[in-house]
């Protein structure tokens, strides 16, 4: 028999909240964001599902190959820029644009051999000190890549937030101050929000907005899901248990003993653990959903398995099924347990956990 851990992805629920992400900025193109396989969600499967938006961020060029080899034409953004000479051809073939973060990539434009001008997404470090030009070389910057003849015309201006998921916190109003001083009297459209800004800095919105997690239901607002802003999630993560054991009063359960029976009880063991992308650091007490009814994982996460606290849950049996986050059990409140967000449990599901489009 197969192993029954499963990962349900619910398309009806991506083409959702794409209109969700068109609802919050009425004014604004989308682009999806669909790196690292699609948030863990596939990739060509998502995008087929998301082929209302008008274009897709990637941070591969192998992720722009894969979505141009299963037939989808929309416009696709390098969203790390390419990283050497040899990858302009690559552009070229593929039809993608890229953002362009730093002078070296400015260099090898200059350089470039003759072919189809590619068109740049140029990137402005406004204040999160990741990738993205200083705003005092903003200007050289977009003068040297509109005189490029390898670049095509209509140069996009775009920066990243480092705290937009905060919505009190100051830092994004000094962003956006920011690279309104550094692209002042710039032609070109703006791309300046990702799912957060989206969904709490409307002034933010500009002509292209850049939703990742909020496309497939997930928040990183802090004490927030994705329901709370009418998003509906895109996976539901599912086993079954395996056994269904009596464990007496002071007997300790899993690796290193980390937990003790308060009572004679049933502890119910379920086919999933950190091999198929659990996290190990969810703690004991994390909720998991038996048959419908919330319950708490007890004990260590391991490889393969999970020991799930039965008490409450009427006659449990060998069989009976186990959501680990889905509508019901937002993948948000097992994030915060952990000491995580949810874009990493969704990016985290492994190779062998069994996907199904729903």
């Amino acid at each position: 028999m197969a192993r029954p851990t499963c990962a349900h992805i619910h398309t009806d629920a991506l083409r959702h909240n794409l209109a969700q992400s068109r609802a919050f900025a009425p004014r604004s193109r989308v682009m999806a964001v669909v790196k690292a396989d699609g948030y863990g969600h596939g990739l060509e499967r998502v995008a087929r599902a998301l082929e209302g938006a008008d274009a897709f961020g990637v941070a591969a060029l192998s992720d722009a190959d894969r979505l141009r080899s299963a037939g989808l034409s929309q416009p696709i953004v390098l969203l790390s820029g390419f990283d050497e000479p040899e990858d302009l051809p690559q552009l070229r073939r593929l039809g993608v644009e890229t953002v362009v973060h730093h002078i070296s990539q400015i260099e090898m434009l200059e350089q470039a051999g003759p072919g189809e001008p590619i068109r740049c997404w140029l990137k402005i470090d406004s204040g999160m000190h990741r990738l993205g030009f200083a705003p005092e070389f903003v200007r050289e910057a977009y003068v040297r890549l509109t005189a490029a003849p390898a670049v095509a015309g209509g140069i996009v201006l775009m920066n990243h937030f480092a705290s937009s998921d905060e919505f009190a916190n100051p830092q994004t109003r000094q962003q956006l101050a920011a690279f309104a001083a550094a692209t002042e009297g710039l032609g070109g459209a703006r791309s300046l929000s990702n799912s957060a800004a989206v969904l709490g800095w409307p002034d933010a919105h500009a002509d292209w907005i850049r939703p990742g997690g909020l496309l497939y239901g997930i928040s990183v607002v802090e004490g927030r899901t994705g329901a709370d802003f009418g998003l509906r999630p895109a996976m539901t993560l599912s086993t079954r248990l395996i056994a269904v054991n009596r464990v007496r009063k002071g007997e300790r359960v899993g690796y290193a003993a980390t937990w003790e029976c308060p009572e004679d009880m049933l502890v119910g063991v379920a086919a999933i653990g950190y091999g198929d992308g659990y996290p190990r650091a969810a703690p004991s007490g994390t909720p998991v959903r038996v048959r419908g009814h919330e319950t708490q994982l007890i004990g260590r996460v391991s490889m393969d398995l999970m020991t799930i606290d039965l008490r409450g849950i009427d006659s449990p049996a060998v069989g009976d099924p186990v959501e680990l986050w889905g509508p019901e059990l937002p993948v948000e409140r097992i994030a915060e347990v952990s000491a995580t967000i949810g874009y990493e449990l969704t990016c985290s599901i492994t190779r062998r956990v069994r996907f199904v489009e729903t």
